[in-house]
């Protein structure tokens, strides 16, 4: 068995034309069960998180305002989305998949979220379609209960995990590895533990190359008891928002790198699926669906 986070509500509606793909929500856990990777009872519903485990992350007053409506609407167009009760509910459902399927890792090796992966939200503030940061909440909650002791985050989305670098920036704890395009957003970059930026025009061959070697080397050296994995499928060469010149078979083997390595030195491992932008929704799903087919036949 493989936990997969998943809720209604993650397929949130948007004004027409929005660029957010936001139906491949709906539309991934379909074609899971569809092929028979997934199982409904892989699938679990998230309740609305603990505010006290948001607030170990994120500020007071950004979080009463998302909860109250009051957000600054140049901090809400930031964000990108427009602001609802119903979105926020979305958030906190979304970072508590997160939360829980950490928990569910203990003992199943790994866990994913259908969502998640809102790595540009920062202490104080969202921004690019991220209100609160998923991983960085669940990686708090399991050093706060001492779950666990040290965590790696393996971000390799397209673009730089610029809010989770801000959070931790101070934590010898986390360690942040993020793998971006060089002149992709954010424009302005924060500083992981570890920023590997590639050129626009980056194949498989040098971005797997970069991972292969780099995932062992992070694990013997920092000896993470728990890893955190953003799998955005915007490196793609098809992605509208992305610069890098990836495959679909790249992006996979991608995938396989990571799980692997996690398998090899038996780490625990929570997946959140991040962004993916190409124009054809099948595109997004198939390549989506990939890591969750990989990781069923590496973890079971």
């Amino acid at each position: 068995m493989i936990p997969i986070a998943y809720h209604p509500i993650y397929k949130h509606p948007l004004p027409d034309g929005h660029r957010f793909p936001m139906q491949k929500y709906e539309l991934l856990p379909q074609q899971l069960l569809y092929e028979g990777t997934a199982e409904t009872s892989d699938f679990f519903e998230p309740d609305i998180i603990e505010l006290s485990f948001v607030n170990r992350v994120h500020t007071e007053n950004y979080l009463n305002d998302l909860l109250n409506l009051t957000l600054d609407p140049k901090a809400a167009r930031k964000i990108g989305f427009p602001l609802s009760a119903e979105l926020v509910e979305r958030e906190l459902r979304i970072a508590n998949g997160t939360l829980l399927g950490c928990i569910k890792a203990f003992e199943n090796n790994v866990s994913f979220n259908i969502a998640g992966g809102t790595h540009h939200a920062f202490t104080g503030h969202g921004e690019a379609f991220c209100l609160l940061n998923d991983q960085a909440i669940a990686a708090q909650y399991l050093l706060d209960n001492k779950k666990a002791s040290k965590i790696l985050i393996l971000d390799l989305d397209v673009h730089q995990g610029n809010g989770t670098a801000e959070i931790f920036r101070n934590n010898a704890n986390v360690f942040t590895f993020s793998v971006h395009g060089k002149t992709n957003y954010p424009f302005k970059k924060e500083i992981s533990d570890l920023d590997i930026a590639l050129d626009d025009g980056t194949n498989d061959s040098t971005f797997l190359s970069i991972i292969n070697e780099m995932i062992p080397q992070l694990i013997e050296l920092q000896k993470p008891d728990f890893i955190f994995y953003l799998a955005g499928v915007d490196i793609l060469e098809s992605d509208k928002l992305g610069k890098l010149s990836c495959t679909i078979e790249g992006c996979k083997k991608r995938d396989e790198i990571v799980f692997e390595n996690c398998k090899k030195y038996s780490i625990p491992l929570q997946v959140s699926m991040g962004g993916g932008y190409s124009p054809n929704i099948k595109t997004i799903i198939d390549a989506h669906a990939n890591t969750f087919r990989v990781a069923k036949n590496i973890f079971t």
